[in-house]
């Protein structure tokens, strides 16, 4: 394993992804469900997981310049609003632009709180996630006649890939490639191509835009000047400004685009996911896009990773009409304790081992003893995910090392 990890991350994804497909594989193997790689559900894997990454991409531009995010809900929400209402008036790509400005303005709201005034962050994002289900309401009622609905939404549509989902080119029907692999029934060949399948066929333009944007993000805070003096703002905003940076002005951009990317979230929502603007219609995506920036560490690609994993889990609950999907993750969860507790005990460290294997142990007695498990475990199964990386994995977790701390320009 530790060759592995000196890998260049380009080369080690795609072999977590490819263990990752093979345990699914085995597990599918001996379970009574085929759902676990099916097509349809990597499709919803990637539909709910875009509103998440971009509400964690989001919170990873705030958090990297030193401000908490927690406002995250509430900017996702007004980028709901936003994005239907000039979805209705101007077309999709314009109320995505649109839905985009509207999360921006809860971002800005959010750094003069907390930049300029000095409100605590958690305060301040606690105060957003309550003012915009509230100014969104009285919109819809003002607009709309309804507090609660919109009419129904355009979409900017989806892309199937040429050659390996059957795209078209120039009205061509071109070859389906993962479609062939899948018919093969080749055990655990033709699991990859069916889950890449529903990857690339019907993939909507924003979900290509967000996984270009990891890339791009990586690039932009890593490589260039403005990238790291955003990180500056957030690692040692003293010293930064001791060296002539303008501080305070980093982190108004870095929260005004994480409001932004928030807000292209929720327009995604309202105009790609349900077709209209819906009250409660979030679903605490912005949550648990923090869930997904903390899983991810603080890195563009760990944040598409763990937003890939949540909306997996949700993804296969809304095809899991029988709970014996559901049923068939037990053992998955009981495999990777296992590991867990084996890379816990090569650490020497001996509580989180046994931890490990009692857990471990009641996923295996569970899976063992039902036929099938309530919807509430799928509801819950993120979070817990997020709580077992805290206890097992939190001395390799690196937030920034001034978020929250507030700062005054002449600071030294």
């Amino acid at each position: 394993m530790k060759w592995l990890q000196d890998q260049p991350a380009w080369i080690r994804w795609p072999i977590y992804a490819l263990l990752g497909i093979l345990l699914l594989t085995v597990v599918q193997s001996v379970s009574d469900t085929e759902r676990l790689t099916a097509t349809p559900t990597s499709r919803e894997m990637l539909r709910w997981a875009v509103p998440i990454f971009l509400a964690g991409l989001g919170g990873l531009f705030s958090e990297r310049a030193g401000v908490v995010n927690i406002g995250l809900e509430g900017m996702l929400i007004l980028g709901m609003w936003f994005g239907a209402w000039g979805s209705i008036e101007y077309g999709p790509w314009i109320g995505l632009a649109i839905g985009m400005a509207g999360g921006a303005i809860g971002g800005a709201l959010h750094a003069i709180a907390t930049v300029t005034f000095g409100v605590d962050h958690i305060i301040s994002g606690v105060a957003i996630n309550i003012l915009a289900p509230a100014i969104t309401r009285y919109l819809s009622d003002e607009i709309w006649a309804s507090p609660t609905t919109s009419p129904s939404t355009e979409s900017v549509g989806d892309w199937d890939v040429p050659f390996l989902a059957g795209g078209t080119i120039f009205g061509w029907e071109s070859p389906d490639i993962l479609l062939t692999i899948d018919k093969w029934e080749w055990w655990f060949v033709s699991d990859v191509a069916t889950l890449l399948r529903g990857l690339l066929r019907g993939t909507h333009w924003v979900a290509i835009i967000a996984i270009l944007l990891v890339p791009a993000t990586s690039w932009l805070l890593w490589r260039t000047r403005f990238g790291l003096r955003l990180r500056i703002a957030g690692e040692n905003p003293s010293a930064g400004a001791a060296q002539g940076i303008d501080i305070v002005r980093y982190k108004y951009v870095a929260v005004i685009i994480s409001g932004a990317l928030a807000g292209l979230g929720g327009a995604f929502i309202s105009t790609e996911l349900s077709g209209l603007f819906q009250g409660g219609n979030s679903a605490g995506r912005g949550f648990i896009g923090l869930a997904a920036l903390i899983f991810g560490n603080w890195r563009p690609g760990g944040v598409l990773i763990g937003a890939l994993l949540f909306g997996y889990v949700f993804g296969l609950d809304l095809k899991d009409l029988d709970g014996t999907a559901s049923h068939a993750l037990l053992l998955v969860n009981t495999i990777v304790l296992v590991g867990v507790a084996a890379w816990a005990i090569t650490r020497k460290r001996k509580a989180d081992a046994i931890l490990a294997t009692i857990l471990g142990a009641l996923a295996f007695i569970w899976w063992v003893a039902a036929e099938a498990v309530p919807n509430w475990w799928s509801n819950i199964l993120p979070y817990v995910l997020v709580l077992l990386v805290l206890v097992f994995f939190a001395q390799r977790l690196r937030m920034p090392a001034a978020l929250g701390q507030p700062f005054r320009k002449g600071d030294t």
